[in-house]
């Protein structure tokens, strides 16, 4: 038979970042115990008091810190290089009917080009071109006659490689953007393939992100 212990822990463990809440110590126990005291006394197909709830939770804090841990410190190790590109330009374009030709004709002078950072993420509304500074001249000139909605300079990108079933690690994103977040670092553009994840920055937080990604 299922005790309260064990139900609390299976509620808990079932959302992470509750998890780790609990064992930092950031989070009203007493709060916590109320708001999933209804899905323990369903497991337990009886009432229970919230005040025993509380007691787990407060038992099962060691339990969950070392879960994390482990979760955290496994996805760390799977994570791959980190490489940096620096020099860059943001342009965010209103979307238009001309925006894909126009496009395509700057690939047209990029695509053979190793030297340059290129990188465009086509939203609803708005399109937003990550380039090296060398490019911008030649962006703006192509899009001349398109709505320039935002324009930001002196920019770099970290690139991380991530562990090919990174899709499968819940926590991998929030792991890695709550450690830049802690360390007072604004992300102006997130950029994402597969395997890769690039989050741009302003160039004068590089020291602080690769020590966030990094310790």
């Amino acid at each position: 038979m299922i005790t309260i212990s064990q139900a609390v822990e299976t509620t808990v463990l079932k959302k992470p970042f509750l998890a780790e809440a609990v064992s930092e110590g950031i989070i009203n126990l007493s709060a916590l115990a109320r708001q999933i005291q209804p899905d323990v006394e369903k497991m337990l197909h009886k009432e229970v008091n919230f005040q025993a709830i509380v007691v787990a939770l407060n038992r099962m804090a060691p339990v969950f810190e070392i879960s994390f841990s482990r979760k955290l410190e496994k996805m760390s190790k799977d994570i791959g290089e980190i490489v940096l590109r620096s020099n860059l330009a943001d342009f965010t374009f209103l979307n238009s009917a001309a925006l894909v030709k126009k496009q395509m004709k700057l690939w047209g002078k990029v695509s053979k080009r190793d030297d340059v950072f290129y990188t465009v993420s086509r939203g609803v509304f708005e399109t937003t071109f990550v380039v090296s500074n060398s490019l911008s001249d030649i962006l703006l000139n192509i899009f001349e006659e398109e709505t320039l909605i935002s324009h930001l300079e002196n920019l770099s990108s970290v690139t991380i490689k991530l562990p090919p079933d990174n899709g499968k690690q819940p926590g991998l994103y929030y792991s890695l953007l709550k450690k830049i977040a802690w360390n007072g670092v604004s992300i102006i553009e997130v950029v994402s393939t597969t395997n890769e994840f690039s989050i741009i920055i302003d160039e004068k937080n590089v020291g602080a992100v690769f020590q966030a990604l990094t310790t």
